[in-house]
């Protein structure tokens, strides 16, 4: 008769508590850190940043190597043009080529100049 009490309350002290702890309806969260330590981020943000600087930069070359090929065009145009006048005429279209020039000569000084 003992043995029938005991093997029920065995099973309700050791075996419950145990398949309560694993129940189906419940997920475990780890306890370690799922985030890396700042140090790596901001290493990782600061190698990003210095990329992306260098393609700006590179970019910004290109663009004023661009920039200086129609100056120079440009240049070579008004030359011609003021070849072709004289003392008493000076025709609107120097002016106007002279105006773009010194526009995109101001935009490749700016462009030299950098971010800032």
């Amino acid at each position: 008769m003992r043995s029938q009490f005991l093997l029920p309350l065995f099973f309700l002290l050791f075996a419950l508590p145990t398949f309560a702890q694993n129940s189906p309806g419940q997920i475990q969260i780890p306890t370690h850190d799922v985030n890396p330590p700042n140090a790596d981020t901001d290493e990782i943000r600061s190698h990003l940043e210095h990329e992306m600087e260098k393609k700006a930069a590179k970019e910004r070359v290109a663009a004023i190597k661009s920039d200086t090929d129609k100056l120079l065009k440009l240049s070579t145009e008004l030359k011609a043009y003021v070849d072709k006048s004289n003392e008493n005429v000076l025709s609107l279209a120097v002016i106007k080529k002279a105006d773009e020039i010194e526009k995109l000569a101001k935009s490749v000084k700016d462009k030299m100049r950098g971010p800032n």
